[in-house]
């Protein structure tokens, strides 16, 4: 019997290639999957375009909440769906595609954030997704120290999305 867990939080620091996407990195965490049957772009797509039904509430609540303190919450001007430097999936825009590494994220007023899925193709738990946030000001602070909790249960189940133990 398989005891491996789908996904499991790792205490990885930051690469110094992940530090220099931001400014400085206020918080970060690291959560793995594993997955060697599906390409990078499946993989993230199934990460960040498949979600149940309570995190696309969570998500409907945080935009409602965000725009009574005037954060952003709309999509960009030049908002598209192709898979390419300067797409979207969802609402993050891809900034870094390679054969086993894509970045995502977002820059705000309040808070920049860059989400790192690779690929180390280790036996179990190659996919790994980084959180890196900068917080711009207080502003961002006070929002990360609000949602960390939500972020800690959204993204393990947004990576759970990418589990594959065999082909399908």
């Amino acid at each position: 019997m398989n005891t491996m867990r789908k996904v499991k939080e790792e205490k990885i620091r930051p690469t110094l290639a992940m530090q220099e996407l931001l400014a400085t990195i206020d918080f970060y965490d690291t959560f793995s999957t594993t997955n060697h049957f599906h390409s990078m772009e499946e993989i993230t797509r199934l990460i960040f375009n498949s979600s149940s039904r309570w995190v696309d509430a969570l998500f409907k609540i945080r935009n409602k909440l965000v725009q009574l303190i005037g954060l952003r919450s709309d999509l960009p001007s030049g908002y598209h769906t192709r898979f390419e430097v300067g797409g979207y999936i969802k609402f993050f825009k891809i900034f870094s595609i390679t054969a086993n590494e894509v970045i995502l994220g977002a820059d705000d007023s309040h808070l920049n954030f860059r989400a790192v899925v690779t690929n180390d193709y280790a036996n179990q738990y190659n996919i790994k997704v980084t959180t890196l946030v900068h917080f711009n000001n207080a502003k961002g602070k006070w929002y990360m120290k609000v949602i960390q909790p939500f972020h800690r249960l959204v993204v393990a189940r947004m990576v759970k999305n990418a589990f594959c133990e065999k082909v399908q």
